[in-house]
């Protein structure tokens, strides 16, 4: 769909960066109008439910218009930026700009699924299909144009009156405005507006969650039909409400699912890893691992790598839709990794395939792209099973949920100095708490000891890395 009545000005929609993605936020535009922008140049960062990503355009042009500002919520297929691709050196006027038109809303054919597409080349005119809105079905009032001017920049906003008895108006308001009232629990309805042509504001917004002013003692109380619907409020002063969106809102609803799922079984085993520790000293002089990230959950990965090895069946997912147990002759090794923007869990694809040294090359730079919140979408799907190391916050240990899709977690206690027998004598020695969560519905008790207790004599005698690989 082209909202611009040139034909030489294209339209950018949002693509689908991940598998099944229908909405992301804008978080940041690199350009503006009037900028001129040539192709694979990254015009924008957005995040999904999943991760932070740049976006490039596909052709090169001037910059006509931003459809979104940032902290807009788009959905998956809505031009959210305008090109000349003429050649022209600037943008016209707003006055000279056809004011755009109103959403389509096409219907869809059953059966018919969002098809991917590469990252910043949107989708053919003729496959692109809008989600059905829920609601009653909405129809464009005459006033669409003198709002759409209005409202010009901001994506199309289609003014409209319910197909059915209620007969009432749409509440007029820009899409930022929208996602605010629904993040706070506000409906629209009840706002009363003060912008122009009846537009509501965030202030508008704002005040509709404000304790109401207490009314003058002389005032009259105003006769009314029925009570109104109460208005909810909180005190600023002592409360922050952050809406939960983007990464932390997927991993909310992912967390849930899993809990509720799959039944959750966890053992757990305290270990002395004195020797584990020495064997990460001595490879961290070893020249084969110069300049690669050496630690414990490097060999705590690996120490895993090889128990799965030994007993695969630990490695699988369940089909529920099939009735089946789906064994995965790979290993995707998830690595849980805290950000600014919430929980992911990137993974080394294949890592039951690599040596040591691609093994600690695939952390480092899994924990730096994590660091730096570029892990991209794919990188975190297709995952068969993770680490979580809470040890690193000086916990001893935890019973992990885990990842969707997977059968098993493995969880790192803080590795602690503590008196140990060793040898038949109390020593001070290393030791840690590893909890291993599994889904019982494919995992039995006997399965999921065997890889704990496996995993456990690795780390407890490192040497047998060499013998059991």
């Amino acid at each position: 769909m082209t909202t611009m009545t040139e034909a030489s000005v294209r339209e950018f929609k949002m693509p689908d960066v991940g598998e099944g993605l229908t909405e992301a936020e804008i978080l940041k535009w690199y350009v503006q109008p009037g900028d001129q922008v040539t192709d694979g140049q990254v015009v924008c960062e957005v995040e999904t439910a999943k991760a932070a990503v740049e976006l490039p355009i596909p052709y090169d042009g001037v910059v006509r218009d931003l459809h979104f500002p940032e902290g807009s919520t788009v959905d998956v297929g809505t031009p959210i930026i305008a090109v000349d691709v003429s050649g022209g050196a600037a943008a016209p006027a707003p006055a000279q700009t056809a004011a755009p038109a109103a959403p389509v809303e096409e219907k869809k054919p059953e059966g018919s699924g969002r098809q991917p597409v590469l990252v910043g080349y949107g989708v053919a005119v003729s496959s692109t299909k809008r989600r059905p809105r829920k609601g009653p079905e909405v129809v464009i009032s005459e006033a669409s144009t003198a709002v759409q001017k209005e409202l010009n920049g901001h994506g199309p906003v289609a003014v409209a009156g319910a197909a059915g008895t209620a007969g009432k108006p749409r509440p007029l308001a820009k899409p930022p405005v929208r996602k605010l009232a629904k993040d706070l629990g506000v409906d629209l309805a009840t706002v009363v507006p003060s912008g122009p042509d009846g537009i509501i504001t965030r202030e508008d917004v704002h005040a509709a969650v404000a304790p109401p002013a207490a009314a003058p003692a002389t005032a009259a109380a105003p006769a009314v039909s029925a009570p109104a619907a109460p208005v909810p409020a909180y005190d600023t002063a002592r409360e922050t409400r952050v809406p939960v969106k983007g990464v932390r809102k997927a991993t909310a609803a992912a967390m849930v699912g899993s809990a509720f799922t799959a039944p959750h079984v966890t053992e757990f085993v305290t270990i002395d890893v004195t020797r584990t520790m020495k064997l990460v000293e001595e490879l961290k002089q070893d020249k084969d691992l110069q300049g690669l990230r050496v630690n414990p959950l490097l060999l705590i990965a690996k120490a895993l790598l090889v128990a799965i090895k030994r007993n695969p069946e630990i490695n699988a997912s369940w089909d529920e839709a099939n009735q089946e147990i789906v064994l995965k002759h790979y290993v995707n090794l998830g690595i849980a990794a805290a950000t600014p923007r919430g929980l992911i869990v990137p993974n080394i694809k294949d890592a039951h395939d690599k040596t040591l040294p691609q093994l600690a090359e695939a952390l480092g730079e899994l924990v730096s792209t994590a660091r730096e919140g570029k892990t991209s979408p794919a990188a975190m799907q297709g995952g068969t099973v993770t680490i979580t190391n809470v040890g690193v916050f000086g916990v001893d240990t935890g019973t992990p949920i885990l990842n969707p899709g997977e059968s098993a977690i493995l969880a790192i206690g803080a590795i602690k100095l503590q008196p140990w027998v060793h040898k038949g004598k109390v020593k001070p020695r290393q030791v840690t708490t590893l909890a291993l969560s599994f889904d019982h519905r494919l995992v039995d008790g006997e399965l999921g000891s065997r890889v704990l207790a496996d995993v456990a004599a690795i780390l407890e005698q490192p040497k047998k890395l060499i013998t059991w690989a």
